[in-house]
């Protein structure tokens, strides 16, 4: 039934994206346990990127390392991580978005987008947004209805795969309020633990909690705000502005654990030119270094620092260098990752830029 127009917020998520976009490519991949990280070798050092549905069935997820993931299914077809592929079919399926009738479009990522729209009816503005993706990409999506982000983010999760699902002021409580906070978008593990602490384990017990708890906990603004979270409260506005990158990082994970200081500043150099390529093609000086190190077996430690705005390639590179030297010496490094942070626009037009002869 149609009702009085007004404005709404779709999420709109693809579903198993990454391991649809590869059976595209391999039919006869459809129906198996599909497998997507690194190299696509389970013996190596990587991580899951997605898998597919018949996969995670064997209890496969995202971030899981594929030696793990290849034991819980054997049978699985591992293969490797095409990120061309992948961003060629989500600039499909976000180009399909931006033609819908009166459609404005936040990408999120490779594959989830919002759309605000002013209708009547969401659920058939939903369903038609499905058909035309899968028409003009042959991929599915689910779409989650609402009338804030949060709650149009949230609801996708209900309507996997291939449905929809609202959630709105009106029902908000009655479907999310039982089910624990690590649920909500923006609250993940780390953060459920610190609310659990103050027995706030459901979003209920976190719409309803005291404002001052969760402010000395995270503070008074981010307190509040998770307050508001547990009540599904906050923006309705879909932003199309351009995402502009804050920075650049390439990380590595060494198939052998590296020890020698000569080894892993061979790496950072490596991993630096790589990260410059990306900055260069932004334009943009860099204002900020950053480290990434794993420890064998899994201790993760990240070094950041500010350096003067630049477009000077060896600054860069040295100060990636100094960040180096707080590596523990001995100690064996299973991964290493480079950070590079660049000046935002807006930050350009308040201040000195220097000319691009660095780069």
């Amino acid at each position: 039934m149609t009702e009085p127009a007004r404005p709404w917020v779709l999420h709109v998520d693809l579903d198993q994206f990454i391991a649809a976009v590869e059976v595209l490519r391999r039919p006869e991949l459809a129906g198996k346990p599909v497998i997507v990280g690194g190299r696509g070798d389970s013996t190596e050092r990587a991580v899951v990127s997605t898998a597919s549905y018949e996969a995670r069935a064997f209890g496969v997820g995202s971030g899981m390392p594929l030696r793990i993931a290849a034991r819980k299914a054997p049978d699985a077809i591992i293969l490797p991580v095409d990120a061309p592929a992948y961003t060629a079919a989500s600039d499909e399926v976000m180009a399909t978005l931006r033609a819908q009738p009166d459609a404005v479009v936040q990408v999120l990522g490779w594959d989830e987008a919002f759309v605000g729209v002013i209708t009547g009816d969401p659920e058939a503005y939903a369903h038609g947004i499905q058909r035309a993706v899968l028409e003009r990409t042959r991929l599915h999506c689910s779409v989650g209805i609402g009338d804030t982000l949060v709650r149009a983010k949230n609801a996708t999760d209900f309507g996997k795969p291939r449905g929809t699902f609202r959630l709105t002021a009106d029902n908000w409580l009655e479907v999310m309020g039982d089910r624990p906070t690590k649920e909500l978008w923006g609250v993940g593990s780390k953060i459920s633990q610190r609310l659990a602490a103050h027995g706030i384990t459901t979003v209920n017990e976190l719409a309803r909690a005291d404002e001052a708890v969760l402010a000395s906990e995270f503070g008074p603004k981010m307190g509040p705000w998770y307050r508001q979270l547990g009540r599904g409260d906050g923006s309705a506005t879909v932003d199309d502005t351009p995402w502009v990158a804050r920075g650049h990082g390439r990380e590595t994970t060494f198939q052998q654990n590296i020890v020698a200081r000569a080894d892993i500043e061979q790496a950072a150099r490596d991993l630096a030119a790589q990260v410059l390529e990306d900055v260069v093609a932004e334009g943009r000086p860099v204002v900020g270094v950053g480290l990434k190190v794993r420890y064998a077996p899994f201790l993760t430690k990240t070094f950041v620092h500010k350096i003067p705005v630049t477009f000077d390639r060896d600054v860069v590179v040295d100060e990636i260098l100094t960040l180096v030297e707080r590596i523990e010496p001995g100690r064996p490094l299973r991964l290493l990752g480079v950070r590079a942070e660049m000046q935002m626009p807006d930050e350009a037009r308040k201040g000195h830029t220097p000319t691009r002869s660095g780069w």
